[in-house]
């Protein structure tokens, strides 16, 4: 066994111009699901999952980002001599022990030359990926990746990466995976034989697409650094993970249980959907926007 996985990079360098005008002075990390910003989801995530370095990449006008995680005594000492008890448990997520740390993407050159500027920060240790603009929807949203973490360091694999499945119209939006077995069951890990990023239409592999979250070993900062940009000129981190399993290292699919759901803030649709999902599963504010929705669909 491996040493315990403490370390997580949280990607959060876009530019966010699907989401304009909403995301013209505001990262699109930091927009708001339900009471809290995306990005805390990920966070509280990553820290339930035992991580507590956490270097995030962020990039111009992202500032936000890091005011939000950085410690505040003027705030906690007014409210702590208000009594405001519930408002201090809302900020428990800058008490947890963790340490944050920020480097910046200058320019879009992709997932993968964001991650590779992890690399010092890692320093040849096991880590963790989740991107920011991307959360896990769950009873226990942590259950997952410590999971992986766990078939991770058991099985000394290069990486684990955490797939869903998704329609076939849609699997051209994704990174797709080719797992060696015909259907991995949930819950375990399984060997790729293949993983391509954004198929041509008709042409995918499967309907395994990966959900943003991984676990990897330093082997991929090597196969970042060998991996060319593509068209775009960006390094796609799905390529570098294609070069690992092309170098013959063990590269793992983990298929999501059907009720752990990947939700994403990409675009509009998408982000609305995140938010009425999560504020009507919110344990204090959920059965008000449940009893507002059902009014309201009487007059759709």
């Amino acid at each position: 066994m491996t040493q315990p996985i403490h370390k997580a990079i949280v990607p959060a360098a876009g530019l966010g111009t699907r989401l304009l005008p909403a995301t013209k002075s505001q990262p699109k990390e930091m927009l708001p699901v339900a009471r809290k910003p995306v990005v805390q989801y990920v966070v509280e995530e990553l820290q339930g999952a035992g991580i507590n370095q956490i270097l995030i990449i962020t990039g111009r006008r992202k500032q936000a980002i890091e005011d939000h995680f950085d410690a505040d005594p003027w705030l906690l000492s007014v409210l702590q001599q208000a009594g405001n008890e519930a408002m201090l448990a809302e900020l428990s997520y800058i008490q947890r022990g963790s340490r944050f740390f920020y480097t910046r993407q200058s320019s879009p050159k992709g997932l993968g030359h964001a991650i590779g500027l992890g690399a010092e920060f890692v320093d040849d240790e096991d880590c963790v990926v989740a991107l920011g603009d991307t959360l896990i929807a769950a009873q226990d949203p942590a259950s997952p990746l410590r999971a992986m973490m766990q078939a991770h360091r058991s099985l000394n694999a290069a990486a684990v990466v955490a797939v869903e499945h998704v329609a076939p119209d849609e699997t051209h939006r994704y990174g797709i995976v080719s797992p060696k077995s015909p259907e991995p069951p949930p819950g375990e890990p399984v060997l790729m034989a293949d993983i391509v990023e954004k198929p041509a239409r008709g042409t995918a592999p499967s309907t395994l697409a990966v959900a943003a979250r991984y676990v990897f070993s330093p082997a991929i900062f090597d196969a970042i650094a060998r991996t060319p940009p593509d068209r775009q000129g960006e390094i796609q981190l799905t390529n570098a993970i294609k070069l690992l399993i092309q170098m013959g290292l063990p590269v793992y699919a983990w298929l999501l249980h059907p009720d752990e759901r990947r939700y994403d803030v990409g675009n509009f649709e998408s982000y609305f959907r995140t938010f009425i999902d999560l504020a009507i599963a919110d344990e204090r504010y959920g059965y008000l926007a449940r009893q507002y929705i059902k009014a309201k669909a009487y007059e759709l």
